[in-house]
């Protein structure tokens, strides 16, 4: 059997799956997040090996004994400052962290082939201008940093006791050359570090490590081979078979994505669209991405009291969508394609007396299926094809909400089985290619089709109708998010 850990933002899976390809066993175990300012957001390394620690455990005593290789997938982008004794020196900062918009700027002036050298803009959400954020803000703790390691890679630092990346999660860190798949020095230098402070690289269907007797004894598992593993974006793409040109997904988790593999590097950075390398060897994805997805309804339910999400949505779903329903902009921390912009936040507008719960929810999920149309749009923009779209994440559990989504991109949505699961079975996929005696076609296969959701042409109307106004709605206030947000 293989193992595959996921390390999320509000929590850490961990699954087993067999010798044909079925998932046998899942557990997870949750995470908090720190949020000391407006706009910041911070989780504690440690918090991330306890939480593998107690997912793993909750694994059968069986499975873990039949293990024979284990693979890491991981929320992207986060800041993890290590000291020589490899020590956290201070709480790590997140994906959807936007305090270093300034520093955004600052990287790309000092080093103006920066779009050429990693395809994407500079975004708050990256590793790079963290660091200089850091260097600024904090020197003390930036003198001291003497490697800067991503979430899944510190976890690997735990099990194995190597400093490992690969390149699909060094893809979100502002430091590579992603067509070349390799550190960029111009980047480095660019924030006063050197390959030095970074991990050394191997491509996630590689081996990275042996587990340490000493993790091997904590998670009751064998010495097994750990895999390069990936960020959780691509990971997912492999639980799902999405491997080849014009194959995509889209994830509801604590963000949204829409990632679609590519053959060769196709970037394109002035539509905030992202380009990185995808998990398997000379191959790389785009992606589109808000920061605030499946977050956005956890806000509603926690705003309307309402404890039951499942509840909360078919309630949105009795009450419907007309042209005067209100309207959500559901930018919680910011947004990324295709604005870029961090200063944005969310804005309900159109709200009336008679405006219930049920119209809060439902707002929220047509935004955030609106806004992944931005995206979608941002996408083809790029160049290529993007063909079936299979669903992912946590959010796609919500039936209603995948009718929204399918009508709002004009698609049909194709549903797999474990799909909410994709990232930590990708970790897994990955785990059994690094034993390298399998083909990456055989073993990433796109998991048995659950249904398929098709766009219903009346709904699909009034959205097309509704995003006007949506898109609208950004424009007008766009220049009235304040200035001093981060």
């Amino acid at each position: 059997m293989y193992l595959g850990i996921d390390i999320g933002t509000s929590g850490v899976k961990a699954v087993v799956v067999g010798e044909g390809g079925a998932l046998v066993a899942q557990a997870s175990a949750p995470l908090e997040v720190s949020r000391p300012q407006p706009g910041y957001c911070e989780q504690d390394p440690e918090a991330w090996w306890q939480a593998t620690l107690r997912a793993v455990a909750e694994l059968p005593a069986g499975a873990r004994a039949a293990v024979r290789a284990a693979g890491l997938s991981g929320q992207m982008h986060g800041a993890t400052l290590l000291d020589r004794e490899d020590r956290p020196l201070r709480p790590a900062i997140l994906w959807n962290d936007g305090r270093s918009a300034l520093e955004c700027r600052e990287l790309e002036r000092r080093e103006p082939s920066s779009r050429s050298i990693t395809g994407n803009l500079m975004m708050p959400g990256f590793t790079a201008p963290k660091l200089l954020w850091v260097s600024r803000h904090e020197p003390e703790v930036f003198r001291r940093t003497a490697c800067v390691l991503l979430p899944k890679d510190y976890v690997r630092l735990r099990l194995t006791g190597e400093k490992v990346s690969d390149p699909s999660d060094a893809s979100g860190t502002g430091w590579l050359d992603v067509g070349a798949r390799n550190w960029s020095d111009a980047m480095l230098a660019a924030t006063g570090l050197t390959r030095s402070h970074m991990p050394r690289l191997v491509e996630g269907t590689r081996p990275s490590g042996m587990l340490t007797a000493r993790a091997a004894e904590q998670l009751d598992l064998p010495t097994v081979l750990v895999a390069g593993g990936a960020g959780d974006n691509a990971a997912s793409a492999v639980g799902v078979g999405v491997i080849a040109p014009g194959q995509a997904f889209l994830s509801l988790g604590t963000s949204g994505v829409l990632f679609a593999a590519t053959d060769r590097f196709r970037p394109h950075p002035d539509g905030a669209v992202h380009a990185f390398c995808h998990a398997l060897p000379g191959r790389w994805h785009r992606m589109s991405v808000m920061l605030s997805a499946a977050s956005v309804l956890d806000w509603v339910a926690q705003l309307t009291g309402e404890a039951d999400l499942a509840r909360l949505v078919e309630a949105a779903r009795a009450r419907g969508l007309t042209r005067d329903s209100p309207f959500l902009l559901p930018y919680l921390t910011g947004e990324r394609t295709p604005h870029n912009d961090p200063r944005a936040r969310g804005v309900y507008f159109g709200i009336r007396p008679d405006t219930s719960a049920a119209d809060l929810a439902g707002a929220a999920l047509e935004g955030v299926a609106l806004g992944l149309a931005d995206g979608l749009d941002a996408l083809l923009e790029a160049g290529g094809s993007i063909g079936e779209i299979t669903m992912t994440g946590g959010g796609s559990r919500l039936p209603y909400w995948g009718q929204l989504l399918a009508a709002a991109l004009g698609r049909p949505l194709t549903y797999r089985r474990a799909g909410e699961v994709g990232a930590a079975l990708g970790a897994a996929r990955l785990a059994r290619l690094a034993l390298g005696a399998e083909r990456v076609e055989d073993v990433c296969v796109a998991p048995e089709v659950e249904r398929v959701v098709r766009p219903d042409p009346e709904l699909a109307s009034l959205l097309a109708v509704r995003r006007r106004t949506f898109v609208a709605l950004y424009r007008s206030l766009k220049s009235l998010f304040p200035e001093d947000s981060p």
